[in-house]
């Protein structure tokens, strides 16, 4: 198979599809590989690097989407990049169209098969293929929130550990999957209060018997998120409906009787936001004020860490990567129902149940499309 390799497009994204150590393997198993020229230098794999590992070099992006039979990129393809997908190929990516019928119903037009990283599961329902971006937002969302919480960022000059004689920040964390429980783990470690709310009675367990006291944790009900959110200092929203729009937790009300300075940090963006007033932001201008209190909204908060992120998410990737060149795609995901789940347009058509509900656009099962 030939597998495209574009370089990310998306303001302040430096990531990129495939590393020259994951090209060698598709090379060695027979596969062609035509990377764009300069898709990693700003993070350090050279071009040279990509040649020695088997790849072939483009200029520019045309002739990558030209040849390939499959894209294997990041982020979700920009408007640009959608015009040049067509009918036949497999694109394999993060898309989170659940939150974004523009780029749905462009996709839609490309007639391409678009798999989406998110909604590939694995034998324990988990998302194998965001559980390392998710590790590495939640992680990050702690690291920004505390610098957010400076006067100078707007907000309201709070240090989250504290000192000897002033106490700590609060932090409350709503979700207790991969990134809320990476979140806890930074923000316990700079010695905040940290309070966890999840619906999950077992998570809440899960966590409980890994932190003790360290760690304060809650059951979701309204109540609960609000009494606990309207103290805070920090909120970090790490709610996840796998391929569906983030619900909404916390309302503009609730924000509006939070203290000013306080900081919500929504690692849901990418999902539409768990915070009524949150919208999408971007590196270049990360956070924004509303009702008094500083949001970020980042939604590549990765990207930031671009090489560690690379290599985390590669390593995830590749074996999927693998398989759909090595079986074609269809076969990889008739004999990989985890992978099946990731298919969530084709042919013009809606395939994954959650995308078209939370579109209003027609389903076709993907089972019925891999029959």
């Amino acid at each position: 198979m030939k597998i495209g390799v574009p370089k990310e497009i998306k303001a302040y994204e430096y990531r990129v599809g495939l590393t020259p150590a994951s090209v060698r393997e598709l090379v060695s198993q027979g596969h062609e590989v035509l990377v764009e020229k300069g898709a990693a230098t700003d993070i350090g794999f050279t071009d040279q690097a990509y040649r020695a590992a088997g790849a072939s070099l483009a200029d520019g992006p045309e002739p990558v989407f030209a040849a390939a039979d499959m894209i294997v990129k990041v982020k979700e393809p920009q408007p640009a990049e959608i015009t040049r997908l067509r009918r036949g190929q497999v694109l394999f990516t993060y898309l989170h169209l659940a939150a974004d019928k523009v780029q749905t119903e462009g996709l839609m037009r490309s007639g391409a098969t678009c798999i989406a990283y998110e909604t590939v599961t694995d034998a324990r329902g988990s998302l194998p293929l965001l559980a390392p971006m998710s590790e590495v937002a939640g992680r990050m969302s702690v690291q920004v929130g505390a610098h957010c919480l400076e006067r100078r960022q707007g907000g309201a000059g709070v240090l989250l550990g504290g000192v000897p004689g002033v106490a700590p920040g609060r932090v409350v964390i709503l979700g207790g999957g991969v990134s809320g429980s990476n979140a806890a783990r930074m923000a316990m470690g700079l010695g905040a209060e940290v309070t966890v709310i999840d619906r999950s009675l077992a998570r809440l367990m899960e966590l409980d018997m890994q932190y003790g006291s360290r760690m304060r944790t809650l059951y979701a009900t309204a109540e609960a998120i609000e009494h606990e959110v309207l103290p805070a200092d920090l909120v970090i929203g790490a709610v996840l409906v796998p391929g569906a729009a983030a619900p909404k937790l916390v309302s503009r009300e609730m924000v509006s009787r939070m203290r000013p300075g306080s900081v919500l940090v929504d690692i849901a963006i990418d999902q539409g936001g768990c915070f009524e007033t949150s919208r999408p932001t971007s590196h270049d201008e990360p956070t924004y004020v509303e009702e008094g209190v500083v949001h970020y909204c980042v939604t590549n908060m990765p990207g930031a860490v671009a090489r560690t992120s690379t290599l985390a998410l590669t390593n995830a990737t590749l074996p999927f990567v693998l398989a759909i060149a090595g079986k074609g795609w269809r076969r990889a995901l008739q004999e990989d129902a985890h992978l099946g789940r990731g298919l969530n347009v084709h042919e013009g058509k809606v395939t994954h149940a959650a995308v078209a509900r939370d579109l209003g656009l027609a389903l076709t099962t993907a089972e019925s499309v891999l029959a």
